[in-house]
């Protein structure tokens, strides 16, 4: 489990970085209609991943 969290939450991270990398919208600060869902899946893979131990 801890590895397959680790790779989504490699790959989301990848995507949206990629992502606010090629648009000015996202890097202004504010997610546009694209960008928005890969930031969220992101953040919330990022807190799943940072809190995993926390929950066993």
């Amino acid at each position: 489990m801890a590895d397959d969290l680790h790779a989504r939450y490699m790959a989301a991270a990848a995507a949206w970085r990629a992502h606010r990398e090629a648009c000015t919208t996202c890097q202004r600060g504010t997610p546009c209609r694209i960008g928005a869902p890969l930031a969220e899946r992101f953040a919330r893979l990022q807190d799943a991943y940072l809190n995993r131990r926390r929950a066993t």
